[in-house]
């Protein structure tokens, strides 16, 4: 095997990173991300992973072209409902809904060219991808990002396969009572509040007078 060659440290001085330049609330919680490598979402059923996946996936297509592939549930009523509810129409030219499609289908849509940047798997346990499987498709796809979403086992994501990814991953997003609270390697940090309603009726401030 060939060694691959080291870089000097005017090599490094020059590298310029392709960043994603978030502003308000998604600066305050992500920072900068490079538009590269893996993020997880992951949480307990019905707290608020799929809602704030899209939203994610809505402000990312502001930049980028998002692919979301819906492995879990595919094209339904409630996944319909929910790309309207979050206002997908603004973003329409650079989002696509994947209805259930398998990981070599996906590799192939990839290598193609004006492939999208970003790409939501949901969920993680649908895929049948071992921590090897994960691992090469981050490495061939070096210049796109990856958006796991995936179940959780208590506080952790479930499965030693996702508690794998997210020892890897650029971006942690934990999921609780509608409530994001990142740990991003690109500074940010700041709590996201998923849905006010149901995060002040989780979290006990929808019964203050």
């Amino acid at each position: 095997m060939a060694i691959k060659r080291a870089l000097s440290l005017s090599e490094i001085r020059a590298f310029r990173p392709e960043t994603l330049p978030f502003a308000d609330e998604w600066l305050a919680s992500l920072g900068c991300p490079e538009l590269t490598g893996s993020w997880i979402i992951y949480g307990l059923s019905a707290n608020g992973k799929t809602r704030f996946a899209l939203q994610l996936a809505r402000y990312l297509a502001t930049f980028t072209k998002v692919a979301y592939n819906s492995l879990e549930e595919g094209l339904s009523k409630s996944m319909q409902a929910a790309i309207l509810d979050i206002g997908m129409e603004n973003v329409k030219r650079n989002f696509l809904l994947l209805d259930k499609e398998p990981i070599p289908e996906l590799r192939e849509r990839l290598r193609r060219k004006n492939s999208p940047k970003v790409i939501f798997i949901d969920s993680l346990q649908y895929t049948g991808m071992s921590y090897t499987d994960y691992r090469e498709l981050r490495d061939e796809f070096r210049n796109k990002l990856f958006i796991f979403i995936s179940h959780a086992d208590g506080r952790e994501p479930k499965g030693n396969v996702a508690k794998s990814i997210k020892f890897d991953a650029n971006i942690k997003i934990p999921i609780q009572g509608y409530k994001a609270t990142p740990q991003s390697r690109y500074g940010g940090g700041a709590d996201y509040i998923i849905w006010q309603k149901g995060y002040d009726e989780v979290w006990g401030y929808g019964s203050q007078g």
